[in-house]
């Protein structure tokens, strides 16, 4: 195994959590890292408990000067990348201590560019809640515009082949317009282990909003950030929904 792995973490008010995302980083088999995190002006102690972990050389704190949303942080830190590899952990997400080795053995060993895991929930206090979220063997670009099979968390892609993926400023649903565009370049394929833990529940999360508001971004993301007609992304957003409830029942695990 080589290369560097950048990894991309946007934060806001995440001063709770941030601590055990960054730890889980550090626990991490493979050592060739960078950890990339823009702050989004957050207004919580979030300077405060990032700064211990700055003695860490392999660690940079950014800092937008407005609030500007995930879809511009997480931009920001893909120029400022300079791995081969580019992953991405949420600033309240953890990874179990050998997703990096066991992924890029999985790429190199099959030549994947693009790749995704299984991931566990977790409640805000950090519990498992016994749901285990996994997906398609290999998702193509049609694949992937009919659903957001992948969980950011678990998402790596070869930045050689990829090249540098820049999203539309649109507030919610800006990973899975990054997986469309990655996608138009590259299949997506499982590693099928549980190598990484969702925080869901956790106030002013995706997770936490109405079916009507999650409706309107995925229109929005079909609109705004692909550039579609209003009845392609009307259409594209049915495909959502129906694909949705197909995952719920085939690929999201209750024990």
């Amino acid at each position: 195994m080589a290369g560097l792995v950048s990894i991309i973490m946007p934060s806001y008010n995440t001063a709770e959590f941030i601590a055990e995302s960054i730890q889980s980083v550090q626990a991490q088999l493979y050592k060739d890292w960078e950890l990339l995190i823009v702050d989004d002006c957050s207004t919580d102690e979030t300077d405060d408990v990032v700064k211990p972990y700055l003695v860490d050389q392999r660690i940079t704190y950014l800092k937008n000067e407005k609030n500007s949303g995930a879809a511009i942080s997480r931009n920001r830190a893909l120029r400022e990348a300079k791995g081969k590899w580019i992953a991405f952990l949420d600033s309240d997400d953890l990874w179990v201590p050998d997703k990096l080795s066991k992924q890029i053995e999985f790429m190199e060993e099959h030549g994947y560019p693009f790749s995704y895991t299984n991931y566990i929930e977790i409640d805000s206090d950090g519990k498992r809640n016994g749901v285990t979220v996994t997906g398609p063997k290999r998702i193509t670009k049609t694949g992937m515009f009919n659903y957001c099979w992948v969980g950011c968390l678990t998402v790596i892609y070869d930045a050689e082949v990829i090249g540098l993926i820049q999203v539309a400023d649109i507030k919610k649903n800006n990973d899975y317009a990054m997986w469309l565009k990655v996608c138009k370049k590259a299949d997506c394929y499982l590693l099928n282990e549980e190598l990484a833990l969702y925080r869901r529940g956790r106030a002013g999360s995706i997770s936490t909003h109405s079916i009507k508001r999650l409706i309107g971004w995925h229109y929005k993301l079909h609109k705004e950030a692909e550039g579609k007609n209003s009845f392609v992304a009307l259409v594209n957003t049915g495909r959502n929904l129906f694909f949705g409830l197909y995952k719920k029942k085939r690929y999201v695990k209750k024990r």
